[in-house]
């Protein structure tokens, strides 16, 4: 039924008091039931004593405090041990006595501050109460003190163990937590440099040109114009990065885009020679993207490092992998474009990997320079660029 789905979510919207305090009203329950009264906790010989006003005043105080024992687990254990020294002095032995080690559990659980001060004033408390006793009742041997008072340690330190269990949890989860920001960070951090890198070399390569078509006013215009579209195509992709948690967000074509990326580069002054074997599957995910990059950041080097200098782009699609291999002929002139802090080639190398493929990039003899990629079409489980 639907109501019973609901239940759970709607009771851990309670309060934790309220969540608490069916413990204490069953446990208060079981102590006023008179065929129970005298078979509770017996500590210290005491004569039984018929359950009376003064009794049922030693009854609240152990178990009606459990309501507050994760709110406020001190208060609430100072509470329970005096009405546990109330039901033991007086005689009355009542089940309500099971309420000190679920105290004491609480208490290790969920007490904060001043842990080593209250196992101190416990066991002076513990003491004082086996003398107390001893006064009154026929007392017990050294040994069965010694074993009720491990009993009670026991519960405290199961209730710490809680405590350092879940503080380790916590923790976990906190370096998790911040280990997914950091790599999301270098994941945003390798995207942007993937977009503007590109796209701004492009935009400086164009306007370096344009410097020298003063006199040729219709090529300047074109290349005015390339600059133009350059920036906006930047803009555009900037959108697309930072639209990547919309549900609604969709990518271009595969092919399209390393169409729309070689053009580009071509407008920017490099000839490119692009050849695509084999046909781009319906959608391969991981696969097409990182494909993708890997041409856009191999003719951005290209552009800096060999401006003007014959480029190949091959890209072969086979059912279970994408081949890509960027060639540049020669190294450019130095100082045509602006250089790079090398974290493009770093980032292709450890996307394709993700993805258990292969890269490589590296100079020719001739001063050429060639970056290659395996990438297969399914990535590993867990993967992902």
């Amino acid at each position: 039924m639907i109501w019973l789905r609901r239940l759970p979510p709607l009771w851990q919207r309670l309060d934790v008091t309220v969540r608490d305090l069916p413990l204490a009203l069953v446990l208060m329950g079981a102590s006023l039931v008179p065929s129970q009264h005298g078979y509770g906790t017996e500590f210290g010989g005491v004569a039984d004593r018929p359950f009376d006003a003064l009794g049922l005043l030693a009854a609240a105080l152990q178990c009606l405090p459990l309501a507050g024992r994760r709110r406020w687990p001190a208060l609430t254990l100072v509470v329970v041990v005096c009405g546990f020294a109330l039901d033991q002095l007086s005689g009355y032995h009542l089940v309500a006595g099971a309420a000190l080690p679920i105290a004491l559990l609480s208490a290790g659980a969920h007490q904060a501050r001043y842990r080593r001060t209250a196992v101190l004033v416990g066991t002076a408390v513990f003491v004082a109460l086996c003398f107390a006793v001893d006064r009154i009742a026929t007392g017990e041997p050294l040994g069965e003190y010694l074993v009720f008072y491990a009993a009670l340690a026991l519960a405290w330190g199961s209730g710490s163990w809680l405590r350092h269990t879940r503080a380790t949890e916590a923790e976990r989860r906190r370096l998790v937590a911040e280990a997914t920001r950091t790599a999301e960070r270098t994941r945003i951090a390798r995207e942007l440099h993937d977009v503007v890198t590109h796209h701004v070399t492009a935009m400086v390569v164009q306007t370096e040109a344009a410097r020298y078509l003063t006199a040729d006013p219709e090529r300047l215009d074109s290349t005015l114009t390339a600059v133009t579209d350059t920036g906006r195509r930047a803009i555009t992709d900037m959108r697309h990065l930072l639209d990547v948690l919309d549900p609604d967000h969709t990518t271009p074509a595969p092919d399209e885009a390393l169409v729309s990326v070689v053009e580009q580069t071509r407008r920017a002054g490099q000839p490119v020679e692009f050849v695509e074997e084999g046909t781009p599957a319906a959608s391969r995910g991981s696969a097409d993207l990182v494909a993708h990059r890997v041409v856009r950041e191999a003719l951005t080097n290209a552009l800096k490092y060999a401006h003007g200098s014959p480029t190949t782009v091959r890209v072969r699609h086979r059912p279970e992998e994408i081949t890509v291999n960027v060639s540049t002929e020669r190294a450019g002139a130095p100082g045509v474009s602006p250089g790079g802090g090398g974290r493009g080639l770093i980032g292709l190398r450890e996307r394709v990997e993700v993805l258990g493929g292969d890269f490589a990039a590296g100079a020719h003899e001739d001063g050429g320079f060639t970056v290659h990629a395996r990438i297969p079409a399914r990535a590993p489980v867990g993967g992902q660029a």
